[in-house]
């Protein structure tokens, strides 16, 4: 069905969020334009070439089990971009701590038992582990409703797991290395209804989502390019280097986009920027300045992020592809990763391709490249000793200040809806409030889908995107979540509400 073409749509920002709601636009038949400040379409996953022709990016992204739209989609791009499952571990500076199997080829047992049975530690003890049985209560009571993510946010996740009793030993050695590269912050500086929705989502709704694959090369080769061709096939304009600078409204009607000198016109739009991207255009746009929901940005954050990619002169054994490591740095988390094993352009190179990517990492965002390679280096010997006699034959460091979305405790009050208080703009992005309940990049995708579907309603030409939903809860956890709501609901009904959430 093919959509008036003086209906415009521009879409702001071109990772996941904003090619996907352009996509479907493009489909429907609107005109639709997708702006990107930087040289590339795919935003902080797109990948480039070095100046030796090298491919490095912005650090590395997995694909778990419960993606079920991005599969959708691949299927639909009839690409073929994945490795098969993988298994990962965790170090610490004393050694390998976790050895996580591929959950889906083991019997399934209902949640979190198999999580909790066939999760490998080496040394943590049995009693720390069954400390975490009170911390089910609260992945119950919360259910991914507003109502559940007000009544948690406003707690650290650490206060979450000492309410809980959960082990002093649990908390350091599992749940905060998870926090450090999952909400890439520690404990005390993570809401713990961010902790129970990302924990739940990605590890203990089903058995087998934890089981992950990785791009075989870079996102923004391996998927982005041959999206982007499809995209443009459909009839939509994919600008690169055009920065977002004001919107030019009339009432509460946005009719176009300013980037400098130049102003695009538009019936709808779609924001489609990480935190960091859209503090920025509203910093410059008096129109979204004089929008409280808009100033209220100010109030949520960002982490920073540091991407590494060394090349040693020689094959190096790496147990496992994909690892992540703590206890190295206090309030940092990193991951390694095995190139050779996982893309397709180091799997004949004579030596050793490893990627390193450190969260929450401020305190080394100012060092210089010379400064930052032998800390990596002396870091992976920790966990692969091998790496010692290697030399480093090459090297790239990718600064990435401000990337990824911080939910720190609190912040869930200032997120966006899809919906804004202007008629025709829309939200998109992994931190815009969404009850759909999938985390990071699926969410990214799917939130594009449901401002496309936004602007379908409000344009009233086209068809909705078809949203696969999350897996449902398992038959326990939703019977647990009747029975606590009702008694939630009995007690509200007798004891007034008056004390502190």
């Amino acid at each position: 069905m093919q959509a008036d073409i003086n209906k415009k749509v521009v879409v702001i920002g071109a990772g996941w969020a904003g090619l996907s709601a352009t996509h479907h636009l493009a489909k429907q038949g609107y005109d639709v334009t997708l702006l990107e400040a930087g040289s590339y379409p795919g935003g902080l996953v797109a990948g480039w070439k070095t100046g030796k022709g090298k491919s490095v990016e912005a650090g590395i992204h997995g694909f778990w089990y419960p993606y079920k739209n991005i599969f959708a989609l691949i299927d639909e791009l009839n690409i073929n971009p994945f490795t098969t499952w993988t298994r990962s571990s965790q170090y610490s500076p004393a050694g390998l701590e976790v050895e996580s199997p591929i959950f889906q080829d083991l019997p399934r047992l209902p949640t979190p038992l198999g999580t909790f049975i066939y999760t490998q530690f080496k040394r943590l003890p049995l009693v720390d582990r069954i400390s975490a049985l009170p911390l089910l209560y609260a992945l119950i009571d919360f259910d991914n409703s507003d109502a559940a993510w007000r009544r948690y946010d406003s707690v650290t996740a650490r206060e979450l797991f000492k309410q809980f009793g959960v082990s002093a030993r649990l908390y350091h050695e599992s749940f905060e290395p998870m926090l450090l590269v999952g909400l890439f912050a520690p404990g005390e500086q993570c809401s713990a209804a961010a902790t129970l929705g990302m924990l739940y989502y990605f590890i203990l709704a089903h058995q087998p989502d934890f089981d992950v694959v990785w791009c075989r090369g870079t996102v923004g080769e391996k998927i982005f390019r041959p999206w982007v061709e499809k995209i443009e096939q459909a009839g939509a304009k994919v600008l690169a280097n055009k920065r977002v600078t004001d919107l030019v409204t009339d009432g509460n009607q946005v009719k176009g986009v300013v980037c400098g000198n130049e102003t695009f016109a538009a019936d709808a739009v779609v924001f489609s920027v990480g935190i960091g991207g859209i503090k920025k255009i509203v910093s410059h746009s008096e129109s979204l300045q004089s929008r409280k929901e808009f100033r209220n940005l100010s109030n949520l954050g960002a982490i920073d992020v540091l991407a590494t990619r060394l090349w040693f002169d020689r094959k190096i054994n790496v147990p496992l592809p994909s690892n992540a490591c703590f206890g190295f740095d206090k309030t940092t988390g990193w991951t390694f990763f095995d190139l050779n094993a996982l893309h397709d352009e180091y799997k004949n190179e004579p030596g050793t391709v490893v990627e390193v990517d450190f969260y929450h990492a401020n305190q080394f965002i100012a060092l210089s490249d010379a400064e930052i390679i032998p800390i990596v280096q002396k870091y992976l010997t920790s966990c692969v000793p091998e790496f010692a006699i290697a030399k480093v034959v090459d090297s790239s460091v990718i600064r990435l200040p401000q990337a990824v979305t911080h939910f720190s405790p609190g912040s869930y009050q200032y997120m966006l809806p899809a919906q804004t208080s202007f008629n025709n703009v829309f939200m998109s992005g992994d931190w815009i409030t969404s009850r759909h309940g999938s985390w990071s990049q699926e969410k990214a995708y799917v939130t594009g889908l449901e401002a496309a579907n936004l602007v379908v309603s409000y344009l009233g030409q086209g068809v909705n995107a078809n949203i696969l939903p999350i897996e449902a809860d398992e038959a326990h956890i939703q019977a647990a979540r009747t029975i606590n709501n009702t008694l939630r609901g009995i007690s509200q009904s007798v004891i007034p509400n008056f004390w502190l959430p």
